[in-house]
């Protein structure tokens, strides 16, 4: 491992421009070393300091024949274990203080057999300075609500060890990830909450048709309110209870694997949710047991908060729940959310404009440090696993590796690809469109860098913002989509909805992501039940029927999408690092580019269809079409002759060697050479 010095780290061997801050970079390297050994001094290593999930919280001990339930919450007064199995008196089962602000009690399992049960509700009461508080145990690994009151109350949850089928699946056999982000709760059909064994049952089939090798599961840590999407967490080690019980989602995970399909779990280890009824706010009594104190410990935007991350009970905390999911539920990764917000104290809400602040100004060193032992540790405990982080700000060594001078991440998601189609969508005509802008932009990365591409993120689906979908057709979603009807409107977006999908996967990244029913063009927003439209599921859910129904568009986009999927994946284009540009024509609103053997053309003009149109190929022979969005099995027109051989013509004058098709407007067109 390096030391503090200038000596250059890996990351500013591949990038000169890193090499100015070789000292910064060996120093945050060092901050990691630091900790981890700190760590391992008082755990023996850090696989076993993120076990803590097994000491605190309600664990049995089978030496003692006894459940011991442990919290740790120093500026507590006194802890109270209360619930169904006392008939909740508040105050008969104290608990006692041990050593470093760990309170505990053992209750013995004969004498409580018949009332400290699976299933029954418990609560812990705090003594504080903030008065007598009612809360849930940190480490509960079970939260339900109730119907009646709307409160919330932890679980006893015994259940029988559960019998994985493969306990031996890889993510990293898959080859290429094709990620299909999902939420159970909003995945079904029905006017109400989707559940894990609906999901498993229902959507896991359609995952695994459209050619999706991995689903990436939103809001499964437990949330008091089911708007937030899933990222005001309250309680870190409980499987949202609303969507069914532990050995439900362990099925899902299950039956995934079984199918090919690694399930990757949306991780918020980024803030929480306030609410001191639920979750970690003030649990002691103190603001800063888990927290910061005062706006550092304040998400100005988020109404939430922030960890400190330099705390070790709170690195403890974080890092068990790591293991937790990982080695309970089988989890195949994680995508961090809000990493931009972690790795400074603006939140990436203000410009990089110098290399120090990447390294020093405004920079959440402890946060840094954090990321990179919890990358530490998951590929620790799973070599296999695969972690993606959420960051916008191109924090430099985010997703390289730690001992090279990076934070550990494998991949980084592309947001700046999202952003770029807005802007397009919103403000620029379809006349304006540069193609070389869209070639530079989707091709903003660094070459060791593996970045997830995508079109759109899943908050353009929620009410105030637009899928692209949406903001291609609008209104006439919901009265144009007959396939009997002609409408220049939805014709438009039909063909940029798939054009903009094959571009941005053919040049964005190394993986790819899509959203939940943005494949085919989901047309309505995602509104969660509230008190605004009196608690309705109306817009909350996924409409498949549309997708199904042959009389309507929606299928020519899924249709699409699938055969977008299989075209990649078969060429194995993702492996490879960039495509190399043939022809960058802005007069014609063309593109050419190949990559991984294919060649795309991309004719973006708005009216002009080119008869002839003649570019370069790096190899002679014969080309057919493996894909084209004016296929009219996709909706398209059907203009361009797909059954033909397209040959080779060698031009003496460039001693290149050319091909030629009609281009028409607003088609994109994949050739394959035929051996």
């Amino acid at each position: 491992m390096m030391e503090n010095s200038d000596k250059l780290p890996k990351i500013a061997e591949q990038d000169p421009w890193l090499a100015q801050a070789a000292y910064d970079i060996n120093a945050r390297h060092e901050r990691f070393v630091s900790k981890l050994k700190y760590i391992e001094s008082i755990s023996g290593s850090i696989e076993d300091f993120s076990m803590a999930y097994e000491y605190m919280g309600i664990n049995f001990i089978p030496a003692e024949n006894c459940w011991v339930y442990r919290e740790w919450a120093p500026a507590a007064h006194g802890l109270f274990l209360t619930g169904d199995f006392n008939s909740w008196n508040l105050y008969a089962h104290p608990l006692q203080k041990m050593e470093n602000g760990i309170w505990e009690i053992k209750l013995n399992a004969e004498h409580y057999k018949t009332v400290f049960t699976h299933g029954s509700k418990i609560k812990v009461l705090v003594k504080s300075a903030i008065g007598d508080q009612l809360r849930i145990p940190a480490y509960i690994r079970r939260v339900v609500q109730d119907e009646d009151t709307k409160n919330f109350s932890g679980q006893l949850w015994f259940s029988p060890k559960f019998t994985w089928e493969n306990n031996n699946f890889d993510i990293r056999k898959l080859g290429d990830l094709f990620i299909y982000e999902a939420h159970v709760g909003m995945a079904q059909e029905k006017e109400g909450l989707g559940t894990y064994n609906e999901f498993t049952e229902k959507i896991l089939p359609r995952i695994k048709k459209a050619g999706y090798n991995a689903v990436q599961l939103m809001a499964i840590q437990e949330h008091p309110y089911y708007g937030s999407f899933g990222y005001h967490v309250s309680s870190f080690f409980a499987p949202s209870s609303r969507f069914g019980t532990p050995e439900d989602l362990k099925t899902l995970i299950s039956t995934a694997q079984s199918m090919g399909i690694a399930v990757i779990m949306d991780l918020v280890h980024s803030h929480t949710v306030k609410n001191l009824n639920e979750g970690l706010n003030q649990f002691d009594g103190s603001e800063t047991q888990y927290f910061h104190a005062g706006a550092r410990g304040e998400h100005p935007n988020w109404d939430s908060k922030l960890f400190d991350y330099g705390k070790t009970e709170v690195l403890q905390f974080l890092l068990s729940n790591i293991s937790y999911w990982l080695k309970e539920f089988h989890f195949d990764g994680f995508r961090f959310d809000g990493v931009g917000s972690m790795l400074y104290f603006h939140h990436g809400d203000e410009p990089i404009d110098n290399i120090d602040k990447y390294f020093n100004q405004g920079v959440e060193f402890d946060a840094v440090t954090y990321l990179q032992l919890a990358n530490h540790l998951g590929h620790l405990i799973n070599p296999k696993a695969v972690t993606i982080a959420e960051d916008v700000s191109g924090m430099p060594g985010l997703a390289s590796p730690i001992d090279d001078g990076g934070i550990g991440f494998d991949f980084r998601l592309g947001m700046g690809i999202p952003d770029f189609w807005i802007k397009y969508l919103k403000d620029v005509p379809d006349e304006e469109w540069s193609m070389g802008e869209m070639w530079q932009v989707l091709n903003d990365r660094l070459p060791y860098v593996k970045t997830v591409t995508y079109c759109e993120s899943h908050d353009q689906a929620l009410v105030g913002d637009k899928t692209i979908a949406f903001r291609l057709m609008d209104k006439e979603m919901y009265f144009n989509m007959q396939s009997s009807e002609e409408n220049i409107v939805v014709e438009r977006g039909i063909a940029l909805h798939k054009m903009i999908r094959l571009i941005t996967i053919s040049l964005g990244g190394q993986a790819y992501l899509n959203f939940m029913g943005n494949e085919f063009g989901h047309p309505e927003w995602i509104d969660f039940p509230r008190e605004g439209n009196d608690w309705s599921y109306q817009h909350a859910r996924r409409q498949w029927s549309l997708m199904d129904n042959p009389l309507l568009r929606y299928h020519y986009l899924s249709d699409f999408d699938r055969a977008l999927i299989k075209t990649i994946k078969d060429a194995k284009l993702l492996s490879t690092l960039y495509a190399n540009q043939i022809n960058c024509d802005e007069t014609n609103k063309c593109l050419v580019y190949e990559r991984a053997g294919l060649i795309f053309l991309f004719n973006f003009h708005t009216s002009g269809s080119i008869p002839g149109y003649e570019f370069v190929v790096p190899e002679a022979g014969d080309y057919k079409i493996v894909l084209s969005t004016d296929s009219a099995i996709f909706g398209g027109h059907g203009r361009v002759n797909e059954k033909m051989v397209y040959s080779t013509r060698f031009d003496e004058a460039s001693s290149t060697n050319r091909l030629s098709i009609y281009s028409t407007n607003r088609t994109a067109i994949v050739f394959k050479k035929v051996k």
